[in-house]
């Protein structure tokens, strides 16, 4: 299952390192950061809890770069 969620980030630096961030955070296959429409795509390991995983993603991305924001 892929979803789409907003984010709030300040620069594209910043948003690689959530992608980075996402992207290792178990239960993601995949995902990927669009700086510029502050949007991140997830894509979730077969049968992954959707909420555990993404509130993985969000302390994840928190620890690289605490002013950012995933909404889901």
């Amino acid at each position: 299952m892929k979803k789409s969620y907003k984010i709030d980030v300040d620069c594209p630096v910043c948003a690689g390192k959530m992608e980075s961030a996402a992207k290792n955070t178990t239960g993601v296959k995949d995902a990927s950061v669009n700086f510029m429409l502050l949007k991140m795509k997830v894509e979730f390991d077969e049968g992954a809890d959707e909420t555990a995983v993404m509130t993985a993603v969000r302390e994840n991305c928190k620890k690289v770069e605490s002013d950012c924001e995933v909404f889901f």
